[in-house]
């Protein structure tokens, strides 16, 4: 994997990274809150050796023989000789080893300095507990240096600094703990990510498709929340980026079917839910706009969808032709206001695989595609019944769908090797429902007439909104807002000035007249010529006629 396959992972599970980071500063908060806080003191001791000689060898001889006491005088400094005395004269609740767990002693190297820390749960008590043991030490470790004839030591013990009242606690550093939180958070966060993305076995990516098949990827249609309110895009939202993406899927079906003969096209998945019915309507429609002779089969005879679709009847269709008694000419059904033609599935019949799978079933396929440039059959999933590839053999080829969200490597796998044991013609596959925004290579778009971008849903909802409002124009004078059009009868809203005019005044406001063409003024009167039909009849205002879908 390259650093933009990681990078892609991290975007596409950020919000479960996210969630670990925020959950682990959380861990980190509340240890640092409920941590008890924790003071420490600190003062330092001097050792030194008393001689009555001052010559230079005898004070480095005593310089080296104090600097190996540092060493043995730090140890002994959470010994029971030391924290006896101070237990007793602070009259502490606690013993000799358990005030050791909070005093530690550390010797400076190649100095006779030791330092002595002490922690305790506030700062006073850390402050005495400190200067009470470094007393203690200064009293009892030189004793052990007294020599048996002698009353005094010559080794000497002296405080130079007295441990101080601490003004914050050093346990816990909130902004430590919380910084170590962030940065274990963040690493979770991307293994998280990394293994996610390596363990998840959904096709979701053209590449996933070339890791599995040589099959070529005819298209790649993106999730679209309004899909499942408006299904067929070609019609619903034509310049639409989904509309765009079938188009383009027609335009590959359409070479492949240049470069060998594919005028039966089988629609089928691997699994149900995967949006197969609505691709095989849309691409249908898709194919039906350049003005070949298209028609849609319902062949899904287990739960049928293109009767709902388009608002078809759905009693009589394809199941009824293997009773005999219609021909395909009588089921076929007219889409309103295009040149689809649909065979709906008809009636459930109680063995759809067989019927087919039969020769009945072959006949009416080859006397469609000898009558139609296309015929787009829809069928049920590979894998769930067979219906799919009993009726694979019969068709020029089959596209196979994958969604992003429910196929997986294996369930696509099955599928492919289901269909190649009978020797079927798989022209190539279709990821749909794919996150386009995790696909940088395929986030594109144009513009034209409306939004075409993949912009989010309240940009193009925005744009559509822009778009109704626009004020209508009249189709002659293009007269703008809020000015009397020709006649004087009536008021046109639009943008596109039209020819200056004479102004008429008001009491607020000036409205500019504006006529789609010059006519001469006539004195009224019972004189005065009418004019012909055919110059009353260019005077008048044009209506608004709606425009087709086509």
């Amino acid at each position: 994997m390259e650093l933009a396959d990681y990078l892609r992972l991290l975007k596409r599970y950020w919000s479960g990274a996210l969630m670990i980071v925020l959950a682990s500063n959380l861990v980190a908060g509340l240890y640092a809150a409920f941590t008890p806080p924790t003071y420490e003191s600190t003062s330092q001791l001097y050792v030194s050796l008393q001689t009555q000689d001052g010559s230079a060898s005898t004070l480095l001889q005593g310089s080296n023989y104090t600097q190996d006491l540092v060493a043995a005088f730090a140890d002994l400094a959470t010994s029971p000789l030391v924290l006896d005395p101070v237990v007793a004269e602070l009259d502490l609740e606690t013993s000799a080893s358990g005030l050791a767990r909070s005093v530690s002693a550390s010797a400076k190297l190649n100095t006779p300095l030791i330092n002595l820390t002490v922690s305790a749960p506030t700062a006073d008590e850390a402050a005495i507990l400190s200067n009470a043991v470094a007393q203690s030490m200064a009293a009892v470790l030189p004793e052990l240096q007294r020599p048996l004839d002698s009353d005094i030591s010559p080794v000497r013990i002296t405080m130079t600094r007295a441990g101080q009242v601490p003004s914050s606690p050093t346990e816990p550093n909130v902004k430590l703990t919380l910084a170590v939180g962030l940065l274990v958070g963040v690493g979770l966060g991307i293994t998280y990510a990394i293994l996610r993305g390596v363990l998840d076995n959904k096709v979701r990516s053209i590449d996933d498709v070339e890791h599995i098949t040589d099959k070529p990827v005819l298209g790649v249609v993106s999730i679209d929340k309004g899909a499942p309110s408006a299904p067929l895009a070609i019609i619903d939202a034509p310049h639409s980026p989904r509309s765009e993406e079938m188009r383009r899927l027609r335009t590959n079906v359409q070479f492949i079917a240049a470069t060998g003969r594919a005028r039966t096209i089988l629609v089928t998945s691997s699994l149900p839910a995967e949006g197969k019915s609505t691709t095989a309507a849309n691409l249908a429609l898709a194919l039906a706009d350049t003005g070949q002779r298209v028609l849609l089969v319902d062949a899904d005879l287990r739960k049928p969808r293109v009767a709902k679709l388009f608002g078809l009847e759905g009693s009589v269709g394809l199941s009824t032709l293997f009773t005999g008694r219609v021909k395909a000419a009588d089921c076929i059904q007219v889409v309103a206001g295009t040149s689809l033609e649909v065979i709906t599935s008809g009636q459930i019949p109680p063995n759809p695989s067989e019927l087919l799978g039969s020769n009945q079933m072959q006949e009416v396929l080859a006397e469609l595609s000898y009558e139609y440039d296309f015929v787009v059959v829809d069928s049920a999933p590979v894998l769930p019944v067979t219906d799919a590839v009993a009726l694979s053999p019969f068709v020029d080829g089959v596209v196979l769908l994958a969604s992003a969200t429910i196929s997986t490597r294996s369930t696509l796998e099955h599928s492919l090797d289901a269909l190649e044991q009978v020797d079927t013609r798989i022209l190539g596959l279709v990821l749909n429902q794919v996150n386009i925004k995790e696909q940088s290579a395929y986030a594109h778009g144009y513009g034209y007439g409306e939004l075409q971008t993949l912009a989010s849903p309240r940009r193009r909802y925005r744009a559509e909104l822009a778009q109704r409002r626009r004020p209508r124009m009249h189709r002659r004078c293009s007269a703008p807002a809020r000015v009397t059009c020709c006649a004087g009868s009536r008021s046109w809203q639009g943008r596109t000035p039209g020819p200056p005019g004479r102004t008429r005044s008001s009491r607020s406001t000036a409205r500019r007249v504006r006529r789609c063409r010059p006519r001469p003024r006539q004195a009224p009167g019972r004189g005065a010529r009418r004019r012909p039909v055919e110059a009353r009849l260019l005077d008048r205002p044009w209506p608004r006629r709606p425009i087709s879908r086509r």
